[in-house]
């Protein structure tokens, strides 16, 4: 694996390796000294031209805790603020010896140009509403220690499908490893050329929980309504779309009780997610933010330590 720029770069095997590898990362954020070896002398670049506060962090702990040398630069304390190109800003920062660009940007794509321009890895860390790879591992991740392997298992993604480079990610990923997904959102933010995407589509949630669309689910993940991205009226008012989409206590209660509660953050309570159900035992929402640092270090961990396996190093 040279670069993770989407997941469909990823294979069944080289997928399972690193949820297995995270799964033994894991276990570094128990420990009293939080660090290991691999990546000591390395340097990995944050370059994060969009507002961020988990993808950041996490990437910048998980480089630590493998004792890389970690910088992190934002697109308003550099020189793109002054004009410069992306291009030029990239090439810059790749000249000095950089071993890792972990890259987020608004432009959909603009990682795999990124990619084009530089040798060392790139590591897509969510461009415009195309991909977040990484969410999808960690996503994974937390579903798999909740209901082990994932093959035939049934996971609804609800939301904001449009502007969302979560959606498309979770499809790609949870395909690969076996699941079966459905996507369930208003017309409106449903995106054109969804029927190719390899996943179910629905406009009714109350028929997706209760199983009467497809079977049972087995998982639910909550999208957050990105108002930011929105110029239009996508739908009447956020009341209605509350009561139409949103995870009220009501629809938690369609669920079964060993139904998982996703959601990548930062959430809407009260708009796509009722407390109720954020805060509940079922929701996952804390145990992502956990899984981020570690399916963070093992992406950097097999990007730069070529690892073909888990060594002594990870232990």
């Amino acid at each position: 694996m040279k670069n993770l720029l989407s997941a469909a770069d990823l294979d069944r095997n080289e997928a399972l390796a690193i949820l297995d590898t995270a799964r033994r990362m894991h276990a570094v954020q128990t420990r009293e000294v939080k660090k290991l070896p691999p990546l000591r002398g390395r340097t990995v670049v944050n370059l994060f031209f969009e507002d961020s506060t988990r993808t950041r962090s996490s990437f910048e702990i998980a480089g630590k805790w493998l004792s890389a040398d970690v910088i992190n630069v934002s697109a308003k304390g550099s020189s793109v603020s002054k004009g410069e190109s992306l291009r030029d800003t990239v090439l810059t920062v790749a000249a000095m010896g950089v071993d890792a660009l972990v890259v987020r940007h608004n432009a959909s794509g603009a990682v795999a140009r990124v990619a084009q321009w530089v040798d060392c890895p790139v590591v897509n860390a969510g461009d415009g509403t195309h991909e977040h790879p990484t969410q999808a591992l960690l996503d994974a991740y937390s579903l798999r220690n909740r209901l082990g392997e994932l093959d035939g298992r049934h996971v609804a993604v609800v939301g904001d499908i449009t502007h969302s480079r979560v959606a498309r990610s979770n499809v790609l990923l949870l395909r690969t490893l076996g699941a079966r997904v459905t996507l369930v959102a208003p017309p409106t933010l449903m995106p054109s050329g969804v029927g190719s995407w390899p996943c179910e589509t629905s406009w009714d949630l109350d028929a997706v929980l209760s199983g009467k669309a497809g079977g049972d689910v087995d998982a639910v993940m909550m999208l957050r309504v990105q108002r930011e991205r929105m110029s239009g009226g996508y739908f009447p008012s956020e009341h209605e779309y509350a009561a139409a989409y949103g995870l009220s206590p009501e629809r938690l209660d369609l669920l079964g009780d060993d139904v998982p509660v996703l959601h990548p953050g930062p959430m809407n309570r009260g708009l796509e997610i009722s407390s109720a159900a954020a805060d509940s035992s079922r929701s996952l929402v804390l145990e992502q933010v956990q899984a981020g640092v570690s399916v963070r270090m093992a992406v950097l961990y097999r990007l730069l330590a070529g690892a073909t396996d888990t060594s002594e190093e990870v232990t």
